[in-house]
């Protein structure tokens, strides 16, 4: 080959579409896993959304007028993996899940309803399914990863063929070669592996692809021996190199990009050799050309993005406008929007050019899976993609049969007057978040949990869209600057991942300071403001602090654990800390290693549960110092700990991947266990709906921030759901408020605090509104109850800790009728700062119940006892209002409002109205005599009564009158 050859591609340019053609009111989700978020067939587009085991589905083309809406497929009950259209039928999607399924859906023609079951389901497997591929001739045939194992499955026998060995560590690529033959294995322990899945499960070839473990990806060319993989080197530079499987042992061609974080996805049209690097979180596409003779790959263009790169896919290519030397079309998704990147080849002809598009395959498959699995190599057909030579036949694969919907469905997302947004509910019914163990379970809740009656229309539309929270429009408000607490000064933001950071109380704040000596500030909330530019009054640890707790029925007596294997107990004078105390009350020795957590007892009175890097958990009794009750069975960090609100059990989640609930005065040993988050990076535990259940804060094997809910007294069953939320390093910190059944999470250094209503059955989680602040926050704690502001709907506030600033968050909920106590809202609530036993009763074996306080204020009629109001007639749209009316009247209407609007000609004017002066009070006043050869130009008039002077511009003559 000529080496100076110039490529067809070289003049290609890269442009974004018009906002109009972008298909928006999205809301994508961004889940860490090995796909792409988004696939493409020639009919229709799915990617991730906001929920958990929910697409978004859209037809491809539409735009305009013609655009249809975005509905949503509830599919998992949990975090959807991967996904992939058949090569053949457009309407057949195969989706994989972190709930170690996979399904396969037969999506509708336009006008018809998604489907509520899957045609067919593979698995459960042990572990969730990462990554899914249909074969590329053959159908019912497609290649997954679960884990370490690779695996060739019969779907139409619901059976897998061959499962390939020898991964030692996580795989993050599988993908078939396109011939069909061979499958290309990129792995954690940075292996580039080939395997022949028809002659043995062993892998023929592997090479080290990339020195970094990170993100590694691949993509075939039309070749079978070449295929791109894209990387990490050991720079943690992103790379991408070009293979050759008759040549293993080293890249053809190598190219190094940045050190940009987002992993590179290789979106290769075999074709066209043109081979498109999408990075996500970035906001530029790299171009370039796969030439296999030479080897290189070379630039070809760049484009910029307006908006972050969630996922990329490519549209197939018999989907192409070939007619405008359309060559390549990326489908760039973004939090909010898809949007269609064309490539193009400029062209001075209006013609197809059959150098850019040479045939390609077809949508009927080579052979079926007997005769594939036998030893044939049978290609697909090539078609033209001519527009004279189409249309084409089109395939439906026998995998799903298609099937009518009910006559009597439709589909919701056409039903005019319903807006249907991702927060409020879907056009399909989704699947609720069950357990893993039952992934097939698909049936929705349909029960109201708003709390508030709805109307046989709503109780239908609910039925479409699923139940949603009564909370869904909560508002996070900060409060007016007068009630912050500002110039804090040195604050320790190091405290370990297992303390909230700071505590608080109605009445103070204790803040751990950076200076030596386990420095803690106590401010009181009662008295806002600046604080002084000098040195606070701190309590003094003598070492460094690692948690910190209010005691809930002595608002002046604060523990502190510190490095030292010691709980120091304080107590703050009645006005506040003045003085630099350096003496606690009472110092609890019994740890031999560093504390992580204190949580007093919710009930009873001087009663402290403690853990230790020891891998006890210590029960204290505060009134006489000592310790009376030690757990045991921890085989790693404990991470967290909680009492029941009944302060029977105490609930531990542990490094060791475990939750156990434990009895405390029936024995050392874990009563229940169960498995726990799969990262081991930090959790945190809490009891929820009235302590039936328990919610888990932790992360995924990929770091994915998650929400495990257990049944406790199932514990050992697993969770009953998982929602995956996001990806951050900081552990998200639960805080719930039992009246409302609401979880506020956050996390150290995070921006936004995420809402969700508890349930203990499906669907488990309901989502309300986020509250986002504009900077990070250090810390995150929810106040008592009795600090709510009823009057406004106010249903919990909660305190956030800045850099530098102390200010108060209030949780509102938007009602019109104000004037009425809200008592949906604000059930009577637990008098937790009265205890209900001491510490020798509860040691002793009994129990008790708290107290309960109503919220309303005096003078406030609950709103379930509001008269109603009557109802008001709607005023008419102007177009029934004129749909009602004759042509006839409409003239008439017309010109009465123009004639209205221009007033009565026979009215006098405004300036008749006028007072002046009698004509006999002017005085004429005649021009000076010509003295410069000047003119007589006018005359004035001026009354008597003024004194005026006069400058004439002509001249340099002025004429002062002083008339009396």
């Amino acid at each position: 080959m000529n080496r100076f050859k110039v490529s067809k591609f070289r003049n290609t340019e890269a442009r974004p579409s018009r906002r109009e053609a972008w298909i928006n009111a999205i809301r994508a989700g961004i889940t860490p896993s090995c796909g792409n978020h988004i696939k493409s067939s020639c009919s229709l587009i799915a990617f991730n959304s906001d929920r958990p085991g929910v697409l978004g589905i859209v037809p491809l083309e539409g735009q305009g007028e013609d655009k249809k809406p975005v509905t949503y497929l509830g599919c998992h009950s949990d975090l959807v993996t991967d996904l992939d259209f058949s090569p053949f039928d457009d309407f057949l999607l195969a989706t994989s899940s972190a709930d170690r399924t996979v399904k396969f859906w037969r999506l509708p023609g336009p006008g018809q309803a998604l489907p509520s079951v899957p045609g067919l389901v593979l698995g459960p497997e042990e572990l969730p399914v990462d990554i899914l591929q249909f074969h590329p001739t053959v159908d019912g045939i497609l290649v997954s990863a679960v884990g370490r194992a690779v695996k060739v499955w019969d779907a139409t026998n619901q059976q897998p063929l061959t499962e390939l060995a020898a991964h030692r560590d996580l795989v993050q690529s599988a993908i078939w070669s396109r011939d069909g033959a061979l499958i290309g294995t990129a792995c954690k322990d940075k292996q580039l592996r080939i395997f022949d899945p028809r002659a043995k499960p062993e892998a023929s070839q592997s090479t080290q692809a990339h020195e970094n473990s990170r993100d590694t990806r691949l993509a075939w060319t039309a070749s079978q021996q070449h295929l791109v993989s894209t990387g990490f080197n050991q720079m943690r530079e992103r790379e991408v190199k070009l293979w050759d499987t008759r040549t293993l042992s080293s890249a053809l061609a190598s190219l190094t990009l940045d050190t940009s974080p987002g992993s590179l996805m290789p979106l290769l049209d075999p074709d066209s050799g043109l081979l498109v690097l999408a990075g996500k979180g970035e906001s530029q596409l790299y171009c370039y050309e796969t030439a296999l003779q030479q080897p290189a790959l070379n630039p070809v263009t760049q484009c910029i993005l307006e908006s972050v790169l969630r996922g990329a896919t490519l549209v197939p290519r018999r989907a192409l406008a070939v007619m405008a030397c359309e060559v390549l079309r990326v489908l760039q998704l973004s939090d909010t929007a898809i949007v269609p990147i064309s490539y193009h080849v400029p062209r001075k002809a209006v013609d197809f050019h059959e150098d850019l598009y040479p045939d390609t395959a077809g949508c009927t498959p080579a052979s079926d899976t007997h005769t594939w699995w036998a030893g044939s190599n049978q290609q697909v057909q090539k078609i033209s993609l001519n527009p004279a030579h189409r249309p084409h036949p089109r395939f439906t694969s026998r995998l799903v049969s298609p099937s009518e919907p009910p006559p009597d469905i439709a589909q919701p997302a056409e039903m005019p007057g319903i807006d249907v947004e991702p927060s409020e509910g879907f056009s399909s019914p989704p699947s609720s978040l069950t357990s893993p163990s039952t992934p097939s379970s698909l049936g929705p809740s349909l029960s109201s949990t708003s709390g508030i009656g709805t109307s046989p229309s709503q109780r239908s539309l609910q039925s479409l869209l699923g139940p949603s929270s009564k909370f869904r429009h909560a508002q996070g408000i900060v409060l007016h600057r007068d009630s912050h607490i500002t110039n804090l000064k040195g604050l320790n933001l190091t405290t370990p991942g297992e303390s909230d950071g700071f505590c608080a109380n109605r009445l103070r704040v204790a803040v751990p300071l950076l200076s030596s000596g386990g420095q803690v500030a106590v401010l009181e909330l009662r008295k806002p403001g600046r604080l002084p530019d000098t040195a606070l009054p701190t309590l003094q640890n003598g070492a460094a602090v690692m948690d910190l707790a209010w005691d809930p029925f002595d608002p002046h007596r604060l523990a502190v654990a510190g490095e030292d294997a010691r709980i120091r107990l304080w107590r703050v004078p009645q006005g506040g800390l003045e003085d630099v105390l350096t003496v606690p009350e009472a110092v609890l020795t019994g740890h031999r290693e560093k504390i992580y957590s204190l949580r007093f007892h919710p009930l009873a009175a001087d009663v402290l549960a403690s853990s230790s890097y020891d891998l006890t958990i210590r029960i204290w009794d505060l009134h006489t110092r000592t310790e009376h009750l030690r757990l045991q069975g921890h085989q790693d960090q404990i991470f967290g700990l909680a009492w029941s609100p009944d302060g029977r059990q105490l609930a531990t989640v542990c490094k060791d991947g475990r939750v156990r609930v434990y009895e405390p005065r029936s024995g050392p040993e874990p009563q229940k266990e169960g498995p726990g988050p799969e990262g081991a990076r930090g959790a945190r535990i809490i009891w929820v709906c009235d302590g039936h259940c328990l919610l888990v804060s932790g992360f995924d094997s990929q770091s994915e921030r998650q929400l495990l809910l257990y049944v406790a007294d199932a514990l050992a069953g697993g969770p009953s759901a998982v929602l995956g939320l996001d990806v951050a390093p900081s552990i998200l910190l639960p805080s719930y408020d039992p009246d409302t059944g609401l979880v506020l999470l956050t996390g150290k250094g995070d921006t936004r605090v995420f809402l969700y209503e508890l349930l203990p059955e499906a669907p488990f989680f309901l989502e309300c509104n986020s509250f986002t602040s504009p900077d990070p926050h250090k810390g995150f704690v929810l106040l008592p109850k009795t600090e709510c502001n009823v009057q406004e709907v106010e249903f919990a506030r909660c305190l956030r800790l800045r850099q530098t600033s102390l200010e108060p968050v209030a949780f509102r909920l938007p009602r019109v009728r104000k004037e009425f106590f809200q008592d949906d809202v604000f059930p009577d609530t637990a008098i937790s700062w009265e205890p209900v036993l001491s510490a020798e009763a509860w040691l002793a074996g009994s129990n008790g119940q708290p107290q309960l306080l109503s919220l309303q204020p005096p003078g406030m009629t609950p709103v379930s006892q509001a008269p109603r109001e009557a109802p008001t007639q709607r005023a008419l749209s102007s177009v029934q209002y004129l749909e009602e009316k004759s042509d006839q009247q409409k003239k008439e209407e017309l010109l009465n409002a123009m004639v209205a609007k221009l007033g009565n000609r026979e009215d006098p004017l405004p300036q008749d109205s006028f007072e002046g002066v009698d004509e006999d009070e002017w005085v004429r006043l005649a021009c000076p005599p010509v003295a410069h050869g000047l003119s007589c130009c006018c005359c004035h008039l001026v009354p008597l009564h003024t004194s005026r002077l006069f400058e004439l511009e002509d001249t340099s003559l002025a004429l002062a009158l002083s008339i009396p």
